[in-house]
């Protein structure tokens, strides 16, 4: 049986502004056992970043709960925060923002060694043969050590990140698109480098990106997200064959295909974007859906399992529905 590392229940995270209450994060509700992968996909502004950020507690959240091993960490004070800190680490998106300019490779990394005392009585000697170990791992060479941030180029800004991340032995990490700001040859050295971190240290990832087809490479189960609302879960192979919500056939349908000829249909989401502030109790994807039908102005509608582990928000599917099919008359009736 698989050992249950994160637990998300009914996360929300609301801003307020002039306008009205941005719905950032929704009802979001998920887990994530012991060196899995979660991937949470969507398009810019869906509340994925927010969603990784709120779990670690960077954001606190409006509502909700998420368990670390059974302990609810919005319950913690900060002593209780400070101890499971190590244990919870996030990788940020852009890897020179996230780089103190005026520390060398060095002292960022032996920052959370010092903080943290991961070397009960550590001499400097001691942390440095730490850094350095940390930096071989990583793939950074020594000469390096000394050197800043603006001296060096995304991919090794990306591997001090992940270095700093793994000083603290964490158990869990978030991935916030990180690689996303890298070449395509960085990037998959990026990824190989995080797929052999989790097998040779069985570490468990949040991995939060746009980009399907590295999630589809990287992670063991996915979370679709849409407007700060979750409209599918499944595991990953599952929803790469068996994609049910409109959303996500949507967006697997605008991976490119890298063969010559490839007859590629794409599918082309029409409609306006519904927006996050105050919104109407409704479908939020209704007006831009080619499925669209009178139910989904009734209220957002409930994750539905379809199958083992396989979960649908939509009211065209459920219990008595059958599964999506694009007909003259979905289209007819969605522009009406």
């Amino acid at each position: 049986m698989a050992e249950r590392l994160v637990e998300v229940r009914n996360l929300k995270k609301y801003y307020s502004n002039p306008g009205g209450t941005v719905y950032a994060v929704d009802d979001v509700s998920f887990t994530i056992d012991k060196g899995e992968t979660l991937g949470i996909v969507g398009e810019s502004g869906c509340g994925k970043t927010t969603t990784g950020k709120a779990i670690i507690r960077l954001i606190e959240p409006t509502a909700g709960e998420v368990l670390f091993e059974g302990r609810d960490i919005y319950r913690m004070n900060r002593r209780e925060l400070n101890k499971v800190r190590k244990d919870m680490q996030i990788i940020f998106q852009d890897p020179f923002s996230s780089l103190n300019p005026r520390r060398t490779v060095f002292e960022t990394i032996a920052e959370p060694l010092k903080h943290h005392k991961i070397i009960p009585g550590a001499t400097k000697l001691d942390i440095e043969r730490r850094v350095l170990e940390l930096m071989e791992t990583v793939g950074l060479a020594r000469r390096l050590i000394n050197t800043y941030p603006h001296e060096l180029d995304g991919g090794r800004r990306q591997r001090i990140g992940i270095a700093r991340a793994l000083a603290v032995e964490p158990k869990f990490i978030v991935c916030d698109e990180p690689v996303s700001a890298l070449d395509v040859s960085i990037q998959a050295q990026i990824l190989n480098l995080l797929k052999e971190l989790q097998q040779d240290r069985n570490l468990t990832f949040i991995f939060v990106t746009h980009n399907l087809a590295v999630v589809n490479y990287f992670s063991d189960n996915i979370v679709v997200m849409y407007l700060g609302k979750v409209v599918e879960k499944a595991p990953t192979e599952e929803l790469f064959e068996h994609p049910e919500h409109p959303y996500t056939k949507a967006l697997l349908s605008a991976i490119l295909i890298p063969e010559a000829g490839a007859n590629q249909e794409r599918i082309q989401l029409r409609g306006e974007l519904s927006s996050p502030i105050d919104p109407e109790d409704e479908c939020r994807f209704a007006k831009r859906c080619n499925y669209y039908c009178k139910d989904c102005e009734k209220g957002a509608p409930p994750l539905v399992e379809i199958s083992p582990g396989h979960f649908v928000a939509c009211h065209r599917i459920g219990p008595g529905r059958n599964t999506l099919k694009l007909t003259a008359e979905n289209v007819i009736e969605s522009r009406q």
